[in-house]
């Protein structure tokens, strides 16, 4: 049975041994390092499946490890840290990391962001045989978006966006679980030019929810992380 490797990078001995014993009873493969560079070093040697990376590292700081393994791998990369400014938070999903995990925390939640984070690696990720073409249909609870027709449906019925809302819904749904910042998302939908300019994207933002959320006041689908940026929250019900 394969078994996924977690690659913990963390100086604060306590933490790490709670990590891997955390882990290793959950069933992942796990190998701990303090430093940033032995971690870079096993990424280039060995690799893993998923990186959970500490920020105050003792030789260099966590952000440039992460900047570094982004140079050449897509790995999930958790950052785990004591630094909790927006700010922070920002610049390390900016920079590519998956999630951003403060601590101290339960290994239920540590769990909780692995799977997630592991299920959408997988997801952009799949496996491509000749009989499996790419996958353009995203579900997500009672959210469907087919990319190839550029619709999207709601418990069945066909939910009418403007072209602005379908990019802003496509790009949550093919990154569910994951928090998208600010920037990324202005980026992405508008281009370089719109800045830090977030009252545009406030205003996408709830035009949008009020077609695929219940009650738009309690949203189910797309969270906001207060500072930092949206979320689509991984449905119990999801399908793959």
């Amino acid at each position: 049975m394969f078994k996924e490797k977690i690659l913990v990078i963390e100086d604060d001995v306590q933490i790490q041994n709670f990590m891997v014993y955390t882990l290793e009873n959950a069933g992942f493969t796990v190998e701990g390092v303090v430093k940033g560079k032995d971690g870079i070093d096993y990424m280039i040697r060995k690799n893993a499946d998923l990186i959970l990376l500490d920020l105050g590292l003792p030789d260099m700081d966590g952000m440039d490890v992460l900047r570094k393994i982004r140079e050449w791998s897509e790995v999930p990369i958790i950052v785990v840290s004591a630094r909790d400014q927006d700010k922070e938070k920002v610049a390390a999903l900016d920079d590519g990391a998956d999630d951003y995990l403060t601590k101290p925390f339960s290994a239920t939640e540590l769990m909780a962001r692995i799977r997630v984070a592991l299920r959408h690696y997988y997801r952009m990720n799949p496996v491509k045989t000749v009989d499996k073409p790419d996958e353009t249909v995203y579900k997500n609870g009672g959210i469907t978006v087919d990319n190839g027709a550029h619709i999207a449906y709601k418990d069945g019925k066909e939910i009418h966006l403007t072209p602005l809302e379908y990019q802003l819904v496509l790009l949550l749904m093919q990154n569910t679980g994951k928090v998208l910042t600010y920037h990324t998302l202005l980026r992405k939908i508008w281009g370089e030019g719109y800045g830090e300019d977030t009252q545009v994207l406030r205003s996408l933002m709830a035009s949008t929810r009020r077609k695929i959320e219940n009650n738009p006041a309690k949203p189910e689908y797309i969270e906001t992380e207060i500072g930092v940026g949206y979320r689509m929250r991984e449905h119990d019900k999801i399908k793959e």
